[in-house]
């Protein structure tokens, strides 16, 4: 079971519109995590990078469709991110045509953002911290809770780095950020990363899905076209 939120689901746990409500592991992909082949980049310039101070921005993340603010967003499917300038993108590969996770690399930290499957209800986030929480301890993690602009949020220090995750609840979806980086960037890094969500966009779909799984990534053409390229 890897160290960042893998959970497994009780077998009494509601799906969105899924057929059987069987087992499933809800598993993300984040800093530290083992496996995968990561591919390191700057962000293309045909996707502009969002040039000035994200901390400016309000309002998200948005479900479904992007504001008319004329930020431009990097499209990854089911999440569209204003990455910001000077950013790095770093694609981690489950096998070969498949994403595991796109980390954002900036000077104070890594983020990564995720998209999940969540029931109607909502309520998701709670329970993935609680479960969080409790496996960061047990990894030898020490781990703070603390009120933030969407709820509780997780700062954790393990192995040297700082850990913050925040998570948002949203219609039939749940958005967690991550963002690992040294311990005396932890202030500019929790900021970088609430001004990413701010900005973010998820496209949940309508297609039926276990709650928890992570919602599907894909990558621009030119990024792909550029993975494969490499042998990706």
């Amino acid at each position: 079971m890897g160290l960042f939120g893998r959970r497994r689901a009780k077998r009494d746990e509601p799906a969105d519109d899924y057929a059987d409500g069987g087992e499933y592991d809800g598993a993300g992909a984040e800093p530290g995590d083992p496996g995968g082949e990561e591919h390191a980049d700057g962000v293309p310039s045909e996707y502009g990078a969002v040039q000035g101070d994200l901390g400016a921005m309000s309002g998200g993340p948005f479900d479904e469709e992007a504001p008319e603010d004329g930020l431009p967003r990097l499209d990854l499917g089911s999440v569209q991110l204003p990455v910001p300038d000077g950013a790095q993108l770093q694609v981690e590969m489950e096998q070969p045509g498949v994403v595991k996770a796109v980390h954002i690399m900036t000077p104070s930290g890594q983020m990564t953002i995720t998209a999940y499957a969540a029931p109607k209800s909502g309520g998701l986030w709670e329970e993935v911290c609680g479960d969080l929480a409790t496996e960061l301890k047990t990894n030898g993690a020490q781990v703070r809770s603390a009120a933030g602009e969407w709820g509780q949020e997780l700062m954790a220090t393990l192995n040297a780095m700082s850990l913050r995750f925040i998570g948002v609840n949203g219609p039939r979806w749940m958005l967690r950020g991550v963002v690992a980086g040294p311990p005396e960037q932890a202030a500019q890094a929790a900021h970088g990363l609430r001004a990413l969500i701010r900005g973010a966009v998820v496209v949940r779909g309508t297609q039926p899905m276990p709650v928890g799984l992570p919602l599907p990534i894909e990558l621009p053409e030119e990024i792909a076209q550029h993975i494969e390229a490499q042998g990706g």
